[in-house]
């Protein structure tokens, strides 16, 4: 407290001190430790799902499937799984596939970087350990594209150590059991899942226990808990306080930003003309039909400026419709047309006026030997591979009501 003076009269002036007060979480008592420990346990054994990485339980096919099913759904992450098996079986045949090839088979996965990554890491594997994956955090944490989480995943489900891998799922399962009531991915939440979850832990279990927990929180605790089905509600505090819907709790979510795009088909000598994209940056090394993002002009006049600055005079023979995409926090709109060059060019004068551009021609019907981003392959699926077509030069300018409709991702 202090008197301040002000126009002749003293005032009382009193500090407001503003409070922290630390959320309070409930913990598990030690007798409950075991017991939901075993009641996970017993669950587990008998609603497993058949998954075909628990099949051997290799250090390379937990690493795989692992990045593979971060932002995928387990249905999707299985079938390119299985693919990804039968073309890369080990270690090294990943360190020694061109990354073309690595990308082409993780198209559709999204989240490029991680395959780039995954690609690095294993030529390390290779040097440095004979192929083998590594078996120590330290070795693990120094690899590309191998965080906290993949590093835990592994040895604790491949190594059987006694480490807990803590994703969504879990977070989710804990959030309700213990009624976390602040965001789950921030401090004091984060730590405080961790560590209960490590209690949890039973030694020696740690490839049942973290691929248990993972397992309710996708098949029983999922967005809308199945409370009913559940082998811990009768643990479950946000259960017992009508809370279970409310948790986990969330940051607030990052706006969507809108992007449009436009690309134009440009078929010559029955080939279709594909852009390779920089190394660096969204999508990089992956093929694309030609384009620009649109920013105040229209799609049209942003198509034909881009192609005049590369070199190539065109002008719109008829639109191909659009494609819409999600990807981070953007939502694309990329907008497609049939083009040709004016006046018309072989495929020989186009690659000198491309210059060093890196460009390349293929085959209308061979794209998709290619990696392309996802709406690019959409269209190249959509405009080339709906039927079979004996010339390229024979595909009709316009399917239907192109000019509305868009697929969406």
């Amino acid at each position: 407290m202090r008197f301040s003076s002000f126009s002749g009269r003293t005032l009382l002036v009193s500090h407001i001190i503003a409070v922290y007060t630390v959320p309070m979480f409930h913990s598990f008592s030690q007798n409950d430790v075991v017991q939901v420990a075993e009641a996970l346990l017993r669950w587990f054994e008998i609603h497993k799902r058949p998954l075909p990485w628990r099949q051997r339980y290799t250090p390379y096919e937990i690493w795989i499937s692992e990045v593979m099913l971060q932002q995928t759904q387990m249905e999707r992450g299985v079938s390119y799984f299985l693919r990804w098996m039968t073309r890369f079986p080990d270690v090294r045949s990943v360190a020694e596939a061109p990354e073309e090839e690595i990308l082409r088979y993780w198209e559709g996965l999204g989240y490029y970087r991680r395959a780039r990554f995954l690609h690095q890491a294993a030529n390390i594997m290779l040097e440095q350990y004979d192929g083998t994956v590594p078996d120590s955090v330290e070795a693990l944490s120094a690899l590309p594209g191998i965080g906290e989480y993949t590093v835990a995943a592994i040895l604790g489900i491949a190594y059987e150590r006694n480490i807990v891998s803590v994703d969504a799922n879990v977070e989710r399962v804990f959030s309700r059991l213990l009624n976390v009531d602040s965001p789950v991915k921030k401090n004091p939440a984060a730590s405080f899942i961790r560590k209960e979850a490590r209690r949890l832990l039973p030694d020696g279990r740690a490839r049942a226990y973290n691929q248990a927990l993972m397992e309710l929180g996708a098949l029983i605790c999922g967005k809308t808990p199945q409370c009913s089905l559940c082998p811990l509600s009768v643990w479950c505090v946000a259960r017992k306080l009508g809370l279970e819907r409310e948790r986990p709790v969330s940051a607030a979510k990052t706006s969507i930003v809108p992007v449009s795009s436009v690309h134009g088909i440009l078929i010559c000598e029955r080939n279709v003309l594909l852009f390779q994209r920089a190394p660096s940056g969204l999508w990089g090394n992956m093929w694309e039909f030609p384009g620009v993002l649109i920013k105040n002009e229209t799609p049209e006049d942003a198509l034909i400026q881009t192609m005049k600055n590369l070199g190539l005079p065109t002008e719109i023979i008829a639109p191909l419709g659009c494609v819409q995409h999600s990807y981070t926090n953007h939502k694309l709109t990329a907008r497609f047309f049939r083009i040709d060059t004016v006046p018309h060019l072989s495929m020989k004068e186009i690659s000198a006026r491309l210059g060093d551009n890196i460009h390349r021609f293929v085959p209308w019907n061979k794209t998709e030997e290619l990696a392309m981003p996802a709406h690019h392959r959409k269209m190249a699926e959509r405009y080339f591979l709906r039927k079979h077509r004996i010339k390229a030069e024979q595909l009709p300018l316009q399917e239907g009501n192109h000019e509305t409709h868009c697929l969406l991702d």
